[in-house]
């Protein structure tokens, strides 16, 4: 009986050898099947990963364009603020220059009445001085009377209300200034009306 219980011991001694072969086996099968998981796992994560930078590097780029869109805007609005504060300055004196033609038109006409009296050309002094001064201090703020007499007519700086005829004269050329035309600096404010020569 002790050989077949030493034969029973041996068998069992291999079957308990052939389960642990066994058990070893399947772990290595489970830590493979591990392994693969982990793989897997990691190209996921990889290609999240690499989802995940593209759409940031996406968004970085469309606020790096929003930026420099606002920056750029900023340099246009301060730009336009700087011309239009330039022209506030240049043509602030236009209201006023605007408002005292009629005034400047009357001196002119009244300039034009002659004086037979000592006491009228006593006047004719007095608003001769007042005329100058006046035109002075506009001019100083740059108010330039538009000449025109004899000069060739130009649409940009005369207005033709009439035409005439005169021999000694070429076509379009201006015969009389009917009403004196202004600018101010670089700005017409009236053009000046005019007989022009057919």
């Amino acid at each position: 009986m002790t050989e077949v219980k030493k034969e029973f011991d041996e068998n069992d001694s291999v079957v308990e050898e052939m389960d642990n072969v066994h058990n070893e086996i399947e772990d290595i099968i489970n830590e493979e099947n591990d392994i693969s998981e982990v793989e897997n796992h990691n190209e996921d994560v990889d290609s999240g990963e690499a989802r995940i930078i593209e759409e940031l590097t996406i968004k970085l780029q469309e606020e790096e364009n929003k930026r420099l869109r606002l920056l750029a805007d900023y340099d246009n609005f301060k730009r336009r603020a700087s011309l239009d504060k330039e022209a506030l300055q240049k043509y602030r004196a236009q209201n006023v220059v605007t408002n005292l033609m009629p005034v400047l038109d009357n001196f002119s006409r009244a300039l034009s009445v002659e004086a037979t009296t000592e006491e009228a050309q006593s006047m004719m002094t007095g608003i001769q001085m007042v005329y100058r001064t006046l035109l002075d201090a506009l001019e100083s703020e740059g108010l330039v009377e538009i000449e025109a007499l004899d000069k060739e007519f130009d649409p940009n700086f005369h207005q033709a209300i009439m035409t005439g005829k005169d021999n000694d004269k070429p076509s379009g050329i201006i015969l009389e200034d009917m009403q004196k035309g202004y600018m101010l600096k670089d700005r017409v404010l009236r053009p000046s009306m005019v007989k022009v020569n057919e």
